[in-house]
């Protein structure tokens, strides 16, 4: 039997290890074994606040952790397309410690680069982001932060650019980030760079790109937790198109320029 002083030990120790990847989640820890349906510890709201029409945000805008979630026009949680955003950013704008709730709309649209750091969404909608503009220098940052409940897409990269996600937790999801594969308005070149990432099974892909459009997706340091099948597919190529068609798959898996990464950038839990 362990000791109440050596599991003490060994939780200090995951912990400090966890700190030193820098997630912003916890782990549990049962006589040796991770918990995979705690995985995450998900923020307590300060507060919450009913949006009923979209809020403009340009600059930078802290909620201290307040909750935000749809109600009338935004007052659902469904997959119906062309939902109108809880909050709608300006290029350039930051977005800092908000809890988006439920009904959650289509939650974040970013009309250029933008970042957002410590957000986190209890319950998707139709996505959690969306992220838009025609300029290839533009940079989408997500820092910290974590998203349950999808049941398509986490992140939809429809413009052009570069996204970075890091440090961030997923939870019960369909694809976490894709790149859009039939978007009538516009196809483009993208790049996306996943590091720090733990995704808790239920998930299908963590990434989806079109290799047509010499889209290209970085993974390093994912773990991934429940998964004990592999069921999750790390990247999912397909061939794009800009008629609203449904996108054939082209394959998966590491190639070393569409989908860039190794074994080891992959932990199972």
């Amino acid at each position: 039997m362990t000791s109440p002083a050596r599991t003490r030990a060994r939780r200090r120790a995951l912990a400090g290890g966890l700190a030193a990847v820098g997630l912003s989640v916890g782990m549990i820890m049962t006589e040796g074994a991770l918990s995979p349906a705690s995985a995450a510890t998900w923020p307590t709201a300060n507060g919450s606040q009913a949006v009923t029409a979209t809020i403009p945000v340009s600059g930078t805008k802290d909620y201290g952790m307040k909750r935000l979630y749809g109600s009338g026009d935004l007052g659902t949680g469904g997959q119906n397309e062309d939902q109108d955003p809880i909050l709608e950013l300006a290029p350039g704008a930051v977005l800092k410690n908000v809890i988006i709730g439920s009904p959650a709309a289509d939650g974040i649209h970013c009309k250029g680069s933008c970042t957002l750091q410590n957000v986190w969404w209890e319950d998707v909608g139709e996505d959690a982001a969306t992220f838009l503009g025609s300029s290839s220098s533009n940079v989408y940052t997500v820092s910290g932060g974590g998203a349950k409940e999808a049941s398509d897409k986490v992140f939809q990269f429809n413009g052009a650019g570069t996204l970075n996600v890091s440090n961030f937790a997923v939870q019960n999801f369909g694809t976490f980030v894709r790149s859009c594969g039939n978007c009538k308005s516009g196809q483009y070149k993208r790049t996306i760079n996943l590091n720090t990432i733990e995704a808790t099974y239920k998930g299908g892909r963590l990434v989806g790109i079109n290799t047509n459009y010499g889209d290209s997706a970085t993974l390093k340091k994912i773990t991934i937790v429940g998964d004990s099948g592999k069921k999750i597919v790390p990247c999912q190529k397909y061939i794009g198109n800009n008629t609203g068609a449904e996108p054939p798959k082209n394959g998966s898996g590491p190639d070393g320029t569409y989908c860039k990464y190794a074994s080891s950038d992959i932990t199972y839990k």
